[in-house]
This record gives C-alpha cells, sequence and structure tokens, in this order.
C-alpha cells in the first residue's frame, strides 16, 4: 500500500482551512531543512529516519496521533553570561515534523537514536489508533 507523504502546506487554501490547520502545516512545512529525514514503506512497516545530530535523547518527544507521527526535539545551549564571547555560532532551537502514516500498530512502534539519526519503525495494521510519548532506545 503505497502511501503519500508531502508537507500539508496548500498557500492557495480558504483562511479557515489555515487556521484549522496551523500546527501542522507550520511544522511540516517550516522545519523541513532543519530536520532531514527519509521515510521507506517496506511490506510489513514503515521506517522514518531523521537527522537530529546534537540532540539529546530526551529532548526528542514522539507522538502518533490521528495517523500522523509527530517529531519534536529541543535543543538548548547554555550560555555562560560572565565570559565575554568572541564569536557565537551554536544556538537553541526546537524543530518539529509530522508525517501521515496511516494504519500503524501503535503498540509495536520501536524508535532508536544513535549517533545523531533517529529511527522510528511503525508496523503495519488496519486499526486507526492514538499513541503518545513512544519511547526512545
Amino acid at each position: 500500500m503505497a502511501i503519500e507523504l508531502r508537507n500539508n502546506m496548500n498557500l492557495f487554501s480558504p483562511m479557515n482551512n489555515f487556521t484549522s490547520d496551523f500546527d501542522d502545516n507550520f511544522f511540516s512545512s517550516f522545519a523541513g531543512n532543519q530536520m532531514r529525514t527519509d521515510v521507506i514503506e517496506n511490506k510489513d512497516n514503515y521506517v522514518v529516519t531523521s537527522e537530529l545530530p546534537g540532540f539529546k535523547k530526551d529532548n526528542i518527544h514522539l507522538n502518533y496521533r490521528d495517523n500522523k507521527l509527530i517529531i519534536k526535539a529541543d535543543h538548548e545551549v547554555n550560555k555562560d553570561n560572565n565570559n565575554k564571547f568572541l564569536r557565537i555560532e551554536r544556538s537553541s532551537k526546537s524543530v518539529a515534523r509530522s508525517f501521515r502514516i496511516p494504519n500503524i500498530k501503535v503498540e509495536d512502534i520501536k524508535a532508536s537514536y544513535d549517533g545523531g539519526i533517529l529511527r522510528v519503525t511503525l508496523p503495519k495494521d488496519r486499526q486507526n489508533n492514538t499513541f503518545d510519548n513512544i519511547d526512545i532506545d
């Protein structure tokens, strides 16, 4: 079963569609070049692989809701105010993406994070479920 994965932004939609889907559209469209992601469909599952270098595992949050996998991550850079900085290139940031991937067996979702790469495996199922706070190994 092939599914269509795309950012859900339609610039020509009426305003009421924009406001009702604001959260999904904002995170899907504007964070796209901050979290490069591959989505692969296999016979029994989908595999989502995202680049999140510099993020701590505890600051990555996964949810599966309304047939969407939502990935959010926060990166906090603590700057010491007692020092004089000559150059600052690192900054705190938050990124998020959502992907429409229907018919998932939520109790069997697996996630791992190693070397800045998040890998989420979503087994296929015919039920429509919701699952919050997926553990990352």
